[in-house]
């Protein structure tokens, strides 16, 4: 079952670990598009929209329609499997249509149907945050958080996740359902940190104490892709969550920081200062996705900083060499001091589904029901998809990284995204364009921080 052409996970995971397309470079573009009107109904994808009309606001058809991405089938797979057996009576009522069209212009497809006034009753999200913030602007959404507690459906979804899309969407109320959860952090290789006596860190000295260990071990401390960027970059921004707060980034995004402020600027040195000493590994800004994750699953170094949905790999045992038993889990490590806790899970939502107001009825009320009871169940049973939605009959067999996972999303309070996440397209290309530097020693956090707060033009 393939995996959708996302919004907040990067593009690499898509290759070896078969995972789903996207990225933090798409969902960068918060406020780019702010004051933009909806397109009119002319332009791209009118030809693969017009079976798609139908759907949104008509009580008529008694239809409950779906809107996804040609090149993800999870989510409407796991909606049939729900009509099929859970949903049966909510599919009586209102049978479920789905439909899919190319997810290369999602964004402006979706603003073409909303222009009409033809959104489906459930679709998958808008791409970038200020798009979904224009719907949520003009109607277009449900506010979830309200239909929520007015059905009784609290409880639900698993804090962390809802943080993340509260997080995505402006912080204030729900806007869309996360039909996919994925944490980051340190994955690391048991059996290296053991054979040179190091414990897994708790704060960011203890890792560099570590690495140092490591490397005089003629173990390498560190894989990343340092040519993707956003292994990098990822650092940096957890590094200032620690330091400075989960609301740091945001602060910056707002205009009331600036990444050149000495604070800022402080966790690109840090990283830098990894890179300097070689922890990554000869010519890190070389490495791409897969020959990092490979490289890693080979026994080729201990720390791979990664998000959970390299959990396909790991648990694929033709493909992972050190054995799932060896890997381990830690969070991004605490920075002494700072204002920010371990506990605060780096994630990212993917594409969450949102329903839209204007198809939004009695049928569809009885869907959001059924589907926020049983989607987490079905999706992480048939196809060991892990979701925002409390899980309540997890299936025996379950991988056992997998439940460590879910285990760690279930516990934490709350989440913070990504470094590029409210950022400028411009910027977020030049951060990622110039992340490797800061493996390879050839960029200061200074010099970083400066390239992309001068794209980030605030």
């Amino acid at each position: 079952m393939k995996r959708f052409n996302g919004a907040n996970q990067p593009n690499e995971a898509l290759h070896g670990a078969k995972m789903f397309q996207g990225g933090n470079m798409t969902t960068a573009q918060r406020r780019h598009l702010r004051g933009a009107k909806f397109v009119a109904a002319a332009g791209i994808g009118v030809f693969a929209l017009a079976g798609c009309a139908s759907g949104g606001g008509s009580s008529d058809s008694k239809e409950f329609t779906y809107l996804g991405q040609t090149q993800n089938t999870s989510i409407s797979g796991t909606l049939d499997m729900l009509s099929a057996d859970q949903c049966t009576t909510q599919q009586e009522a209102a049978p479920l249509k789905s439909d899919a069209i190319d997810g290369t212009t999602w964004d402006q497809q979706l603003q073409l149907l909303a222009g009409q006034d033809a959104l489906s009753d459930v679709s998958m999200a808008g791409g970038t945050p200020t798009l979904m913030q224009e719907f949520i602007d003009a109607g277009k959404v449900v506010n979830l958080s309200e239909t929520i507690e007015e059905q009784g459906l609290e409880g639900r979804i698993l804090p962390a996740a809802e943080s993340t899309i509260k997080a995505l969407y402006g912080g204030g109320d729900l806007y869309a359902l996360p039909t996919e959860f994925n944490i980051e952090g340190l994955w690391y290789n048991k059996q290296l940190l053991s054979d040179s006596g190091v414990e897994v860190p708790e704060t960011w000295d203890e890792l560099v104490d570590a690495a140092a260990t490591l490397q005089a071990d003629n173990v390498q401390p560190f894989i990343a892709a340092g040519k993707d960027g956003w292994p990098i970059t990822r650092l940096v921004g957890d590094y200032i969550a620690r330091d400075l707060g989960p609301d740091a980034l945001q602060k910056v995004a707002d205009g009331d920081a600036s990444l050149t402020d000495p604070e800022y600027v402080a966790a690109a040195d840090a990283v830098a200062e990894l890179g300097t000493a070689g922890y990554f590994g000869p010519a890190a800004g070389s490495i791409d996705y897969n020959t990092a994750l490979n490289q890693f699953l080979t026994g080729g170094g201990a720390f791979f900083y990664m998000g959970s949905w390299a959990l396909a790999a790991f648990n694929d045992e033709e493909q992972n060499k050190i054995g799932v038993d060896n890997i381990g889990f830690a969070p991004f490590p605490d920075v002494e001091g700072g204002a920010g806790s371990s506990d605060q899970v780096p994630a990212n939502v993917g594409i969450p589904v949102m329903f839209t107001t204007s198809g939004f009825d009695e049928d569809s009320a009885a869907w959001l029901d059924c589907v926020t009871e049983n989607y987490g169940d079905v999706a992480l049973n048939e196809f060991g998809q892990v979701t925002g939605f409390v899980v309540n009959n997890p299936p025996a067999d379950q991988p056992v990284l997998t439940k460590l996972v879910q285990d760690i999303i279930a516990e934490a309070p709350s989440s913070v995204l990504w470094f590029e996440a409210a950022f400028t397209p411009e910027a977020t290309a030049v951060s990622q364009k110039n992340g490797g530097g800061l493996a390879s020693g050839t960029l200061t956090g200074e010099e970083f921080m400066t390239l992309v707060q001068d794209a980030n033009g605030r």
